[in-house]
């Protein structure tokens, strides 16, 4: 559970020349690898209150092709390389820079099942409002918490627990009045249709972030930064690649021109807005990965479920959504619960940075 329970963390810290001395004291490492987390935390939080919102408006405004909104997810994968680019000019001598084929290969593996879940996710959201989705997805936690415990065999503590069961009930005084909000034109079996592929995209992510978890873990070599960052490169080239099939077969690519002639906000305000959906999901992956390389799968998730209901917050200021006491509610207990988790963490890592000169 602490933050450098995955081997070769410091390495990775030193890649991007946080701490390049390896003779800088542990109190400079532990303040590094806090840094690090926290611009995670703020890529992961841009692309998961930016991405539903850009996906939502998509489909407000006439947008209703079925495999481009799982597509722009991860379209922009190219991006990565200049961060990557970056890293290799500035690269530490002796330490392996290139990931390894069998790394790459599960990358890959994992690049297809994200794929299959952008498409369920996104399906989903065309047929629900933004906070009923939200809601939905949070149930992503209990997952991953039920497959970190199974796969990664995550230890719970107190502190982990109590985030648990704080986002759980966040979730159920959500779904108190989820009944009635169902969007105009979409019929009933479309609207349980999206509740099924919402849940099961939750599921499906509950999944995925353990898997990377051991997937890092078990490599043959330190996982550092630079990796994490190839990683997710292979991850999203190989998930546009599943959704790009799907977009063929559908013949999506053929209607891109004439559903853009055709938009609510216009052609070039369509365009714009599947190069900045492209753009911000990718923040969003690239978020998940590095929290998952600083902490863990189950952090990864709490701080996942913990920005869901600040999406809906912002779907109440750019959709004119009702903000009622109950989204207030279950706002109030998911930063309660993050807090918990966070500072059982916080705690964690000080002992243990306590321990390192005594263990010498």
């Amino acid at each position: 559970m602490a933050l450098n329970n995955i081997d070769g963390i410091e390495n990775g810290v030193q890649e991007i020349q946080v701490n390049k001395q390896s003779g800088k004291s542990s109190r400079m490492l532990f303040i590094a690898k806090w840094w690090l987390l926290f611009v995670n935390i703020a890529c992961c939080a841009v692309g998961t209150i930016g991405g539903p919102l850009l996906l939502r408006l998509y489909f407000l405004h006439g947008g209703t092709r079925k495999w481009i909104p799982g597509w722009l997810q991860t379209v922009g994968f190219p991006i990565h390389l200049i961060p990557i680019a970056v890293l290799y000019s500035r690269r530490t001598p002796g330490v392996k820079f290139m990931a390894s084929p069998k790394l790459l290969l599960c990358a890959a593996v994992i690049g297809v099942f994200g794929g299959l879940d952008n498409f369920m996710y996104s399906l989903g959201l065309s047929y629900l409002p933004v906070s009923t989705s939200s809601l939905l997805l949070a149930t992503q936690l209990a997952f991953t918490a039920f497959f970190s415990f199974i796969i990664a065999r995550q230890k719970f503590t107190p502190f982990s627990i109590n985030a648990v069961v704080l986002m759980t009930l966040g979730a159920i005084m959500l779904g108190l009045r989820s009944n009635g909000d169902r969007p105009q034109g979409v019929t009933s079996a479309e609207y349980m249709l999206g509740f099924i592929l919402t849940i099961a995209a939750a599921g499906l992510l509950g999944f995925i972030l353990p898997v990377t978890e051991v997937t890092y873990a078990k490599a043959t070599k330190s996982i550092t930064y630079s990796i994490v960052l190839q990683f997710q490169f292979c991850t999203a080239l190989f998930s546009t690649i599943f959704c790009s099939i799907g977009m063929l077969i559908n013949k999506d690519f053929q209607a891109i021109p004439r559903e853009a002639s055709q938009f609510g906000l216009g052609q070039q305000k369509y365009y714009f807005l599947l190069a900045s959906s492209a753009l911000v999901w990718q923040l969003m992956f690239l978020g998940i990965m590095g929290t998952i390389f600083c902490t863990n799968s189950l952090f990864a998730g709490i701080m996942n479920a913990t920005l869901l209901p600040l999406t809906q917050v912002a779907g109440v200021i750019v959709f004119k959504e009702k903000f009622t006491g109950e989204k207030g509610m279950a706002l109030t207990l998911s930063i309660w619960g993050f807090a918990s988790y966070f500072y059982g963490a916080y705690r964690d890592n000080k002992k243990q940075t306590h321990k390192e000169p005594e263990d010498k």
